[in-house]
């Protein structure tokens, strides 16, 4: 094992959309989805939504599958290019608040004794194979540290010394050694050698690290371009910075439901305080806690005078039960089990935050398969607190495409298509390349079902140059275009025919 080291875990593999929906027909037409011609607020389409599930008459038999037929060659691999990033909205005082708890904990909820940061100009390293998507990503991630967070990070020789060294690696290797890992950073070793001769010793410690002066990052070199990049963000900000994760956070990659997975304006603002010249290395959580005012009066005076929100820790009773929902390795009635603790946990907290929605869309997600009723209502739930802050609108498109193919297996093509539309703007803003391209072809089997083949044609060209980057190998992208493709009436009618 590694004392106490960061660990991103590997997140909940996507399953696939429902094949299953209580859907009612009254005069040849689908009771329970409202018409309408332009997209929705998110909140009218969770009512939307709601009258289909008081709508359910006897379920639909399975829909047999057939293989989409996907071009010969798929089309170019499609990138983001220049961020979009917002700026916190929260008090000053929360903010405050989840510096110090990043700060001076870890996940475990071991306390960290003191301040940390680089203190000398930083320098950086890659070794390992390098994929070109990383190399585009790295590029992109350092611009942004060094204008957002304003830290200075210069890029080294694969040869030479540095601060921070980026190892690539098999991802067998990566889960041999440290297993449902997706990547991690360890402190004061520069090599995968080297980490794995020290990892069960108190050199990769965090809480014995008085001076961060080097470290490794290690990331596998044979997943999804997305997954590299998100790994790169994530580990990055680390390395960098806060060892700890919070689930109570809605804005940040700080929280391990990995809904973020780029570096947010929230993250970068930590970041910038946490290189702020009032504080230095070796201070105590009581000494950096008093200067925090005056650092957040200067970098973000919007956040001065607002009330705070007032949520309190997350119990560890509810972390258990959802990382136990999360993990791979439980049986799928142990996760869903886990998840309904979740949610009754979060109940009697008497939460309405993002918490207890991820609490619902666990839920939803783990009883798609047994209990589909269940499922779409958990959802439903669970958007409607989304719903309820501008900073969870990527949260609200990971329920939306939920929704959206509950509405292209009930065949409602013109609900299908204005729930992707209302949802797109917010993934590209939070560069999710694979939601993205999930939605997406969601609207192409839409579109089809509508008889407009052209613009579907069009659409499926652009969808799956994002599938690329979001889910790597080519017969990864077909896989889940056929997933898609499998759902939609029309493909289960030319089967049966």
């Amino acid at each position: 094992m590694i004392p106490a080291a960061h660990v991103r875990a590997a997140r909940l593999r996507g399953r696939s959309p429902p094949r299953r929906l209580c859907r009612a027909r009254a005069g040849g037409t689908l009771v329970g989805f409202v018409r309408y011609a332009a997209p929705m607020a998110p909140r009218s389409l969770l009512l939307t939504a709601v009258l289909v599930l008081s709508a359910c008459a006897p379920r639909l038999p399975e829909m047999p599958e057939r293989r989409a037929e996907a071009p010969a060659s798929l089309p170019p691999m499609k990138l983001f290019s220049e961020p979009r990033v917002t700026r916190p909205a929260r008090a000053n005082t929360d903010i405050a608040r989840d510096f110090l708890d990043l700060t001076f904990e870890l996940e475990s909820g071991r306390a960290v004794p003191v301040f940390t940061r680089f203190e000398e100009p930083i320098t950086l390293r890659v070794t390992g194979a390098i994929p070109k998507t990383l190399e585009h990503d790295l590029t992109g991630l350092l611009t942004r540290l060094r204008r957002e967070a304003k830290i200075e990070i210069a890029r080294v020789r694969p040869a030479g010394p540095a601060n921070i060294t980026v190892q690539t690696i098999s991802r067998r290797d990566l889960q041999g050694s440290v297993p449902e890992a997706a990547c991690f950073v360890v402190p004061r070793v520069g090599s995968w050698d080297e980490f794995r001769a020290n990892r069960r010793g108190e050199r990769t410690d965090w809480t014995k690290l008085q001076r961060r002066e080097r470290l490794s990052i290690f990331i596998p070199r044979d997943v999804a371009p997305q997954e590299l990049r998100d790994c790169l963000h994530e580990e990055m900000a680390q390395a960098l910075g806060p060892l700890n994760d919070l689930y109570r956070l809605e804005d940040s990659v700080f929280n391990d439901d990995n809904f973020h997975t780029v570096l947010t304006g929230f993250d970068m603002l930590i970041l910038r305080m946490t290189y702020a010249p009032e504080l230095r290395t070796g201070m105590t959580r009581d000494q950096v806690a008093a200067r925090l005012p005056s650092i957040l009066a200067r970098l973000n005076p919007a956040g001065v005078g607002k009330p705070g929100d007032g949520r309190g820790a997350t119990p560890r009773a509810w972390i258990d039960a959802v990382q136990r929902a999360i993990g791979p390795r439980a049986g799928s009635s142990t996760r869903r089990d886990a998840a309904v603790r979740a949610v009754a946990i979060g109940r009697a907290e008497g939460w309405n935050d993002n918490r207890m929605a991820f609490s619902l869309f666990l839920l939803g997600r783990l009883s798609l398969d047994m209990a589909p009723d269940l499922s779409l209502a958990a959802f439903l739930q669970a958007a409607n607190i989304y719903a309820s802050s501008p900073a969870m609108q990527i949260h609200e498109a990971h329920l939306a495409m939920q929704l959206a193919a509950f509405a292209l297996s009930a065949g409602a093509a013109e609900q299908a298509i204005a729930i992707v539309d209302a949802n797109t703007d917010a993934v590209i803003a939070a560069e999710n390349a694979a939601l993205l391209a999930t939605l997406l072809l969601v609207k192409v089997e839409a579109l089809e079902i509508q008889g407009r083949t052209a613009d579907a044609g069009r659409l499926r060209t652009e969808a799956l140059g994002w599938a690329r980057y979001g889910f790597g190998s080519d017969a990864e992208v077909r896989r889940r275009m056929a997933e898609i493709a499998a759902i939609s009436p029309r493909n289960s009618e030319e089967n049966a025919s």
